[in-house]
């Protein structure tokens, strides 16, 4: 159960599922040029200090916040040209949230992989027109999914023509303000495509901090180690220089500078697991 078939190719370069780990990181928001580079130019270098390729990500959007008065980004244009000027001057690929079918094709002309947020991830419309850019799906499982459902969401891109799909487990709702994590999700989900293990949004406490999300960024190495021996094929971790200032999601971020020593222990425990 926790092999799946095919490895995807995300760039001519960077295959998930492959042998090498993924690792997707940078801020919750496309909040500046400046935020998106410091924290860019860092974890790019640990990743090549560790050998692990590296996928940039932010959003120029966060569409579904609690509240209205909540951050949601810098705008779409703005933002895209933010991802657009960090993966030049960076030269890594980049990942960032559709929400509606419509942004997908102008937004697949700067990105390399265009991610479904949880929320949206039975959003059939939204799948199908980010299946037909051509771009890596990258899909969050919704915390109101059962794993084995995501495979529907798999069909509806592949549907398109598109095999470059893959999922990411964020946690399961346990009642409210609450997430689980069932790490028997991550081989039922292997069977359909590769897996990412969402480490941060899996702390996230939804909405808890009375319109606002909070989170316990102290359970997220526990977490992410036993994704890692559990078996995935990379990891998505929001990471922010000073997540207390963060625009967005910062009590459930990973401090920049405690990266390496985090993305170390997690190389140590996924090459452990690929050893057994």
């Amino acid at each position: 159960m926790n092999k799946f078939t095919n490895p995807i190719a995300i760039t001519d370069s960077i295959t998930l599922g492959g042998d090498r780990l993924v690792l997707f990181a940078g801020p919750c928001a496309a909040e500046s040029y400046d935020i998106c580079m410091e924290t860019g130019t860092q974890v790019k270098a640990i990743c090549e200090k560790l050998g692990v390729d590296y996928v940039f990500k932010a959003s120029f959007d966060k569409a579904n916040r609690t509240s209205s008065g909540s951050y949601r980004g810098p705008s779409m244009d703005m933002g895209l040209e933010i991802l657009a000027m960090v993966r030049q001057n960076l030269n890594v690929p980049v990942v960032t949230d559709v929400h509606e079918s419509y942004q997908c094709n102008e937004v697949a002309a700067v990105v390399d992989v265009l991610q479904i947020p949880a929320f949206l991830c039975r959003q059939t419309d939204l799948l199908k027109a980010a299946a037909r850019t051509g771009k890596a799906v990258k899909v969050k499982k919704g915390q109101f999914m059962a794993p084995e459902d995501m495979k529907y969401a798999v069909d509806k891109v592949r549907g398109e023509g598109n095999e470059k799909i893959f999922l990411t487990e964020r946690g399961a709702s346990f009642g409210y303000h609450n997430l689980v994590v069932d790490m028997r999700s991550l081989p039922v989900m292997r069977q359909y495509t590769p897996v990412v293990f969402d480490v941060t949004h899996s702390v996230q406490q939804p909405g808890g901090m009375g319109g606002t999300s909070g989170g316990q960024r102290e359970f997220a190495p526990f977490l992410a180690r036993a994704a890692a021996a559990a078996g995935v094929d990379g990891f998505f971790i929001e990471t922010h220089p000073a997540p207390e200032k963060a625009l967005s999601d910062g009590p459930n971020m990973i401090p920049l500078h405690e990266m390496e020593a985090f993305v170390t222990t997690l190389k140590k425990f996924w090459d452990l697991q690929r050893s057994v």
